[in-house]
């Protein structure tokens, strides 16, 4: 039987949100034989949770309140005992165990009389209590006018700044000096690796890529996103920081032509 429970904890004035699941194994009156349905179940669970996730894992060993109270802080002491035995024995690596404790037995209100003997059963039995660390923050992949010191992989650094003539894959002055900016931020934050990625407008919906007047050739978008990556090479970026790839007129930013004959740079690893 499992009782899962989320609990918020306050850390140093904020929340965050660690999770501590609580898995309950049965035992039968003044026993220490392991019911191993139970157990195993309780190894599944375990084995099943995200191991990246586990910070550690404690084991509290419970009686009920018939009997004298060092007797039961012996029994619960050698019911959690037997559970961790299991677990090692299972695969499940001792140090992540950094509890083992019996508490003795749970006392119940005197005037509760009903179901008094089921009451009873839920108390003689041992919690396994697993932290979990919080769940890692997804970063969602952005759009930047140039590089950032932080980027998620993913992001696209849009260089407003390096625009083409119709046609042509050659770099204008304009475009030289803001890829020296862009230069020298790439020498800056040398963990960055990224995709120079070309693109053209105005061909027909049926045409995916553009004629290079200079070369004649219909692989202008390719041609835009060497003359970048060359360029970036020219300012001593390493070759092995760099790829570079032509996607014709598929990825349109809906902002009139000028904005489709463009360049991007997007972060492949950080």
């Amino acid at each position: 039987m499992k009782i899962l429970k989320y609990l918020p904890l306050l850390f140093f004035g904020f929340i965050q949100a660690q999770e501590e699941v609580v898995h309950s194994i049965y035992f039968e009156f003044d026993k220490v034989t392991l019911n191993e349905k139970e157990v195993n179940e309780a190894i599944d669970f375990i084995k099943k949770t995200d191991s990246t996730r586990i910070e550690d894992i404690q084991i509290f060993g419970y009686t009920d309140d018939v009997g004298k109270d060092a007797y039961n802080f012996k029994l619960s002491t050698k019911r959690a005992t037997a559970i961790q035995q299991r677990f090692i024995e299972s695969g499940i690596k001792s140090k992540i165990i950094v509890t083992i404790e019996g508490k003795g037995r749970i006392l119940i209100e005197d005037d509760i009389v009903e179901n008094l003997p089921e009451r009873r059963s839920k108390n003689r039995r041992v919690d396994v209590v697993v932290h979990l660390k919080p769940l890692p923050k997804i970063q969602i992949p952005g759009f930047y006018e140039t590089v950032q010191k932080h980027h998620v992989v993913g992001d696209h650094i849009y260089l407003g700044n390096i625009l083409f003539e119709r046609g042509s894959s050659k770099l204008p002055f304009k475009s030289k000096t803001e890829l020296d900016k862009i230069a020298r931020l790439l020498y800056k934050y040398k963990n960055l690796e990224f995709e120079v990625q070309g693109h053209v407008c105005c061909t027909p919906p049926y045409q995916k890529e553009a004629i290079d007047l200079d070369t004649r050739k219909r692989q202008l978008s390719v041609n835009r996103a060497e003359a970048v990556y060359k360029y970036l090479l020219f300012k001593k970026i390493a070759k092995e920081r760099m790829t570079f790839k032509g996607y014709g007129n598929t990825v349109p930013l809906g902002k009139g032509a000028d904005y489709d004959r463009r360049v991007e740079l997007v972060i492949t690893k950080i």
